[in-house]
């Protein structure tokens, strides 16, 4: 059986012209637009620079340019080239007084200086020519396009910085075909002097983007090392805190489920009050366990020790001797009582301070003292310079958490104290935290139990 012909499959070359058309046409759409609009805010160059001098120097520079380029310009058209007073003057006006707009608006004064210098090219062509005149650039022109080249390069796009080499180039060529006679090199110079002036400017600016993106970036990177640091310690305290909220929440549990046992004739209301009582604690351990579980890192166990307190001071404070630093302790005798949350952080802030001495002070005479005055509990360490003699000491903490004052910041907050620190005028550094204590507990009142074990074991 005979088959039907195919028709012949369509051809792709109308496919890729029309492709093509459509790029060259969103090419020129895009370079047109570059022209017109500039890419940045018309803010004078070197206008963050940090002293006054550099902010002002774009206006100097811009200021002798114009100065400069526009006598010049009419002292060259009229004894070169023939012209009037009047035109040159005209023309050298149009031609070198935008230049004063290069230090904030460069594309619009290209826009005016283009159009004046092709107009200065097209004036002269009606000029007899002469055995060394330069056309259709002059050297004024040229000098003072090559200004502004640098100047756009230093402020707008790549994109930009081709739409205006591309059109200088076919302007040139133009003008070059309308007197091919008349031309002896200034065409080409242009083209090819334009071009290294807007490869190096443009590099220039790169460049200057770049730092400033880098700086912008590395402010970004400390700001989220901080942030992360404090995040870090807040999350560090509160596993510690878990232990002196967990041992209350025990206690409350126990001292509720003996209460209709230790204390008699109690009432039905009475006696389910305190069974919702110890529920609600033993409730309470159960979600905090499970925000511990959070909290805790992947592959970390608990701690099973009890927090230390102000008990091992003295023996964080031989363990600093023992590293070659000389320190010694003030504690009073009989500091008990003293709320467990309070007990750990001024431990803590001790702890920190003692690292940081080794760290960034060996060998410095530090004093630790610890006082109360019954209503605030004050922890001071006072250390003197770094001994610049001897051989290097080993630190105490070879693997320390290195959120040094943001913990002690952390802690002192949590517990509503205040922190002062800060160097000292002999080189030395004070470190002095003032935590507040609750009133002291009237005669008679129960007293919390000491828990036999870590709630964590519980």
């Amino acid at each position: 059986m005979p088959t039907s012909p195919q028709p012949p499959p369509p051809s792709s070359a109308p496919q890729a012209a029309d492709g093509l058309l459509s790029a060259a046409r969103r090419n020129l759409r895009e370079m047109a637009h570059g022209l017109s609009h500039p890419s940045h805010p018309p803010t004078p160059l070197l206008a963050d620079a940090p002293r006054r001098w550099q902010r002002v120097m774009p206006y100097i520079v811009v200021t002798a340019l114009a100065v400069l380029f526009v006598p010049v310009t009419i002292s060259v058209l009229t004894s070169q080239y023939g012209m009037s007073p009047g035109i040159a003057g005209v023309l050298a006006v149009a031609q070198a007084a935008p230049l004063l707009m290069l230090a904030h608006r460069p594309l619009q004064a290209w826009w005016i200086i283009f159009t004046a210098d092709v107009a200065g090219a097209l004036v002269m062509l009606e000029h007899p020519a002469e055995e060394y005149d330069v056309w259709p650039w002059p050297p004024p022109v040229l000098f003072g396009y090559l200004f502004l080249l640098l100047a756009l390069a230093l402020r707008e796009t790549r994109r930009t910085l081709v739409s205006v080499w591309l059109a200088t180039g076919a302007v040139s060529l133009v003008l070059r075909l309308v007197a091919p006679g008349r031309g002896n090199g200034s065409t080409l110079l242009l083209i090819i002097l334009g071009a290294v002036v807007l490869v190096i400017g443009a590099a220039v600016r790169e460049r200057g983007v770049a730092q400033r993106r880098l700086a912008e970036q590395e402010t970004i990177s400390e700001a989220e090392r901080a942030q992360r640091t404090l995040l870090e310690e807040r999350t560090r305290i509160a596993r510690e805190l878990h232990d002196v909220v967990a041992h209350h929440m025990s206690v409350i549990t126990v001292q509720a489920d003996s209460a209709p046992y230790r204390l008699g004739g109690l009432s039905d209301g009475v006696r389910e009050e305190f069974e919702s009582i110890a529920a609600s604690a033993r409730e309470s351990l159960g979600e905090m366990r499970r925000l511990l579980t959070v909290l805790r890192s992947e592959g970390t166990e608990g701690e099973r020790a009890p927090q230390p307190g102000l008990d091992r001071l003295q023996q964080l404070v031989e363990a600093t001797v023992r590293a070659g630093l000389p320190a010694e302790l003030s504690l009073p005798a009989g500091l008990t009582g003293l709320p467990q949350a309070v007990d750990l952080s001024a431990y803590r802030i001790v702890q920190e301070a003692l690292a940081n001495v080794v760290r960034h002070a060996p060998g410095a005479r530090t004093r630790v003292s610890v006082a109360s005055d019954g209503a605030h509990l004050t922890v001071l360490v006072v250390n003197g310079p770094p001994e610049r003699t001897g051989s290097p000491r080993e630190p105490l903490e070879t693997t320390g958490t290195g959120h040094g004052l943001v913990g002690m910041r952390e802690r002192v907050r949590l517990t509503g104290g205040t922190l002062d620190t800060g160097p000292l005028p002999d080189g030395g550094f004070r470190v002095a935290a003032r935590l507040p204590l609750p009133p002291p507990t009237p005669p008679g009142a129960a007293s919390v139990p000491s828990p036999a074990t870590s709630p964590e074991d519980s």
